[in-house]
């Protein structure tokens, strides 16, 4: 099978997805509007849509997605692959749809389903435009799918579909001792969170949370793995409740370094206020880490209050930090959490299994395709 996914090569998610079909032996290509940052996937042919603009801004942009959309249209008909895969409906999943090839297949993320379309009616028009268009949507949330659905999406023509969990890398066979020594956390609880420093992240409540966890337990320390434009305001906020000295920033750590902070962490935390399914927290979850996240999004999938974890309340400092001291101060409740995460990952969020469930997808439209085009 030939496969054309459009994508942007950076993102670690598309990385691994493209990489499975090319370790599988498929002829695998990736036409993307950003270049891969740090080296090559082996086996993947890489085309990069070169950016091109003009002095006037307006026209620039006209020019640049029409010159965008002709590349992209070009090299599909060089390539001439079996699928097209696109990732994401702004951008990609627009050259998808505007290239007119079939069988087209479009995975959204979340973002570009709860939030892209609210934005303004063209983007609501735009995202109805491209989902009319698809021969199969996919997404990892049942709340996207629904919104997909409510938006025009066929519902006979979405599935449900996790970016997965390789659960050999991410176990908590992981735990790193050394890390924590090199932090200055040793001998302390470990709470992480591993979410963009947005606004739609919420990692404010987090930290408003702090001071009322380490009135109960002092030693308590505080990994803040993300970056983005709260983080000046965030760390003025931590120096302000004066609980700068328990909390490491590490900005954006690499995604292979992940598996290590995670399951050297004690707790995993997410504050967001709107998710579909977070990719962390099934990696946490893998970790072997009892987790507290917001009850918004798909959450409650994966998460059942009390027995694998806690759902909270979107901004609610004081509930948070009430969960997040009582499994600091309950070992057995900890580990029992952490055994069942553990479970859930390994029977509905794996990786390869995952995986093959697409490659199913795909070799069902591919044979769809090839019979209409016989009978006709």
């Amino acid at each position: 099978m030939k496969i054309c996914f459009i994508a942007k090569a950076r993102v670690v998610h598309t990385q691994r997805w493209v990489k499975y079909f090319a370790d599988k032996g498929y002829e695998t290509h990736l036409i993307s509007p950003s270049p891969w940052g740090d080296g090559s996937i082996e086996g993947v042919r890489l085309h990069v849509i070169k950016r091109c603009r003009w002095p006037i801004p307006v026209i620039s942009l006209l020019f640049e997605q029409a010159y965008s959309l002709i590349c992209v249209r070009r090299l599909i008909r060089r390539i001439r692959p079996d699928i097209v895969h696109a990732h994401f409906i702004r951008i990609c999943g627009l050259w998808g749809a505007l290239s007119g090839f079939h069988p087209f297949v479009l995975t959204v993320w979340g973002p570009d389903i709860l939030i892209w379309p609210k934005q303004s009616r063209l983007m609501k028009w735009l995202t109805r435009f491209v989902l009319k268009r698809v021969d199969l949507v996919t997404s990892n949330g049942e709340n996207v799918l629904r919104e997909m659905v409510r938006l025009g999406a066929d519902r006979n023509k979405t599935s449900l579909i996790q970016h997965g969990v390789d659960v050999r890398r991410f176990s908590p066979e992981q735990q790193d001792r050394k890390l924590k020594e090199g932090l200055g956390m040793s001998g302390s609880p470990v709470i992480i969170s591993v979410r963009r420093l947005f606004p739609i992240y919420d990692v404010t409540s987090l930290i408003k949370a702090i001071p009322m966890v380490l009135a109960h337990i002092p030693n308590a320390k505080f990994i803040i793995a993300g970056d983005g434009e709260q983080r000046g305001y965030l760390k003025n906020l931590a120096a302000s409740l004066g609980v700068s000295d328990n909390i490491r920033w590490l900005g954006k750590l690499p995604h292979d370094q992940m598996p290590r902070y995670l399951a050297s962490s004690d707790v995993y935390v997410s504050t967001s206020l709107s998710d579909a399914v977070s990719i962390s927290l099934h990696e946490a979850m893998a970790c072997g880490l009892p987790v507290i996240v917001t009850d918004t999004g798909d959450n409650r999938n994966w998460v059942k209050d009390g027995l694998n974890g806690f759902l909270v309340p979107v901004k609610s400092p004081q509930k948070l930090a009430l969960k997040i001291t009582y499994l600091l101060q309950n070992d057995d409740v900890r580990v029992k959490f952490a055994g069942s995460n553990r479970k859930v990952v390994e029977d509905r969020a794996h990786y390869q299994r995952e995986m093959d469930k697409m490659d199913s997808l795909y070799s069902e439209l591919v044979k769809g395709s090839s019979n209409r085009m016989e009978q006709s």
